[in-house]
């Protein structure tokens, strides 16, 4: 039989695996490939952003809960999922912001977590590998830690002279940062809801965009079609119970709007072993042929 691929999306709390490519990671997995989520943090320092779980218990029981909902998101999704244990960092807040408490994820030296990934790198094998780009997608001190744990354990889980303890070398064959929050997607979904004479929860983002930041849709280089899967992440996402309001922006654009408008989730790619042609619309693109060569 033919090897089957493999693919892992690496990520700073709970949650994110459902926000952030959560309908393609469904797609793939259904299309019978193996993939696994790690998740850096146990998402402690999170909030109650729903209103129905602001309830007595919950804020005492969060690491509890949090883990709970991840299993459930991971099982929707359909992958396999692995906690690379460290301690949420939190979102500063302030000026100036406070520091850091210690120990936690942001503030660990570089080589511990990577060792850490390494080893899971290692122990799945993955052919592609997801992650941030270097601004974590938004400046959350974990996602941007996220982001140089990932590239150092790409690197160095190829590697026999690092990390020996970590197991055998694996090098990945592809690495792609994942860019949701374009301002061109936007801009789409905002103009959409109003022509349908629907309210729209972009224009306060809109009007406030920066207009200096580059669009992260600049960067993209591969859209994986994946409409059929967004039923999927909503699921998965409405399975962080304490994230993600049901009545929030994150379901506001009605599915057949996103399916006729943005039917992708779009990534960049960054590492590639393999030869491949951009634009592409398969996050394993050249993979196959490298593995069933």
């Amino acid at each position: 039989m033919a090897e089957r691929l493999r693919l892992m999306t690496v990520h700073a709390h709970p949650d994110d695996e459902s926000s952030k490519g959560a309908a393609s990671t469904a797609r793939y997995a259904a299309e019978g490939n193996d993939m696994m989520v790690v998740t850096c943090t146990g998402g402690e320092a999170g909030s109650i952003l729903n209103p129905a779980m602001d309830r007595p218990g919950v804020v005492e029981k969060m690491p509890e809960i949090r883990r709970e909902e991840m299993a459930r998101a991971a099982e929707v999704l359909g992958v396999q999922h692995r906690w690379m244990g460290f301690v949420d960092s939190g979102l500063p807040e302030g000026d100036p912001p406070p520091p850091l408490p210690e120990g936690c994820f942001a503030r660990q030296p570089l080589e511990v977590p990577t060792a850490e990934l390494v080893r899971l790198v290692r122990e799945f094998r993955p052919h592609v590998v997801v992650t941030y780009d270097e601004t974590g997608g938004y400046p959350h001190p974990d996602h941007v830690k996220c982001h140089e744990v990932s590239m150092e354990a790409f690197d160095a889980s190829g590697d026999p002279e690092r990390f020996p303890e970590q197991g055998k070398p694996w090098q990945p064959l592809k690495l792609y940062y994942c860019h949701g929050f374009s301002r061109r997607r936007m801009q789409l979904f905002h103009d959409s809801l109003l022509e349908r004479g629907l309210e729209s929860p972009y224009e306060e983002w809109l009007r406030k965009w920066d207009g200096s930041r580059p669009d992260p849709y600049e960067r993209v280089t591969t859209q994986i079609e994946c409409a059929d899967y967004f039923e999927v992440r909503d699921e998965a996402l409405r399975a962080h119970e304490t994230q993600i309001d049901p009545n929030s922006r994150w379901f506001a654009v009605p599915l057949d709007i996103q399916r006729a408008v943005w039917p992708t989730e779009d990534y960049e790619l960054v590492r590639s072993l393999v030869d491949t042609t951009l634009p592409e619309d398969d996050l394993f693109a050249g993979v196959q042929e490298r593995v069933h060569a």
